[in-house]
């Protein structure tokens, strides 16, 4: 199991990135596009923003033992950041997301053991919580950060500790295609994975069954393909037998 401190020091060299990308965008850039095409590298901030106090307002309640606030508390935060100008977005994002960088930091060891944060059907950890935000956060300051270098990657750590992780927001994004069944190789770090898919995806460790098809790639290109992010220009040397590149990238459209 995942230490949560790990989880939060690589959070943390998530948001020094996230400062250094911000601090070299002039106006011009913050208003130009992310990688998604539906944002601006504004709006990608200020989700990053928003998402940053939504996350202090839930581990407050779950610190005080109470329940995490409503949807209506979610919105008032997300209209807040979205009547910004661009440029208070831009400049407003990093004291946020230090702000809860800060407070999972401050955490003692007896309250990260503690930990337990109900979304949905689900209950998280403590590290399954700080990770939830990590994947969020790194996979959008890629999103930042590849518009100035097209060489960029996913930061390394996070990659790390989110390549185990991935079943969940494949069986989540993931949309139907025709089926195939895959026994997925990834480098850096090295991982064996089964990814099935079909009317529903499902993607987890493989578990030595033989499969029709191969596909071998760095974990980083794998982590980005599953979030909807490795278009052709931005794809690694791989090696595929027996797998549509294309039919991946429609199984996983992003989000």
């Amino acid at each position: 199991m995942t230490d949560a401190r790990t989880v939060i020091a690589s959070l943390r060299r998530s948001h020094e990135r996230l400062r250094a990308l911000v601090g070299s965008l002039d106006a011009q850039a913050v208003r130009g596009p992310s990688y998604d095409d539906e944002w601006t590298i504004a709006q990608v901030l200020s989700h990053l923003g928003s998402g940053a106090e939504i996350g202090r307002l839930v581990l407050d309640a779950a610190v005080a033992g109470q329940d995490a606030p409503g949807q209506d508390a979610f919105v008032a935060v997300w209209d807040t950041w979205n009547a910004r100008t661009p440029d208070a977005q831009a400049a407003d994002v990093l004291p946020a997301d230090l702000a809860l960088v800060e407070a999972y930091e401050a955490l003692d060891d007896t309250q990260l053991a503690g930990l337990r944060v109900a979304l949905g059907p689900m209950s998280l950890d403590a590290a399954g919580v700080v990770r939830l935000r990590l994947s969020e956060h790194a996979v959008h300051t890629w999103d930042v950060a590849v518009m100035l270098d097209p060489a960029a990657t996913v930061e390394a750590t996070a990659v790390d500790l989110l390549i185990d992780g991935l079943g969940m927001i494949a069986g989540f994004a993931g949309k139907p295609t025709d089926p195939t069944r895959i026994h997925v190789t990834t480098t850096d770090p090295d991982r064996e994975i089964a990814l099935d898919l079909g009317d529903a995806v499902h993607l987890g460790p493989w578990d030595g069954a033989e499969r029709p098809a191969r596909l071998s790639l760095p974990a980083e290109a794998f982590v980005r393909l599953v979030y909807g992010r490795l278009d052709p220009a931005h794809t690694p040397p791989l090696a595929a037998d027996g797998v549509d590149v294309d039919l991946l990238r429609v199984a996983f459209p992003g989000f």
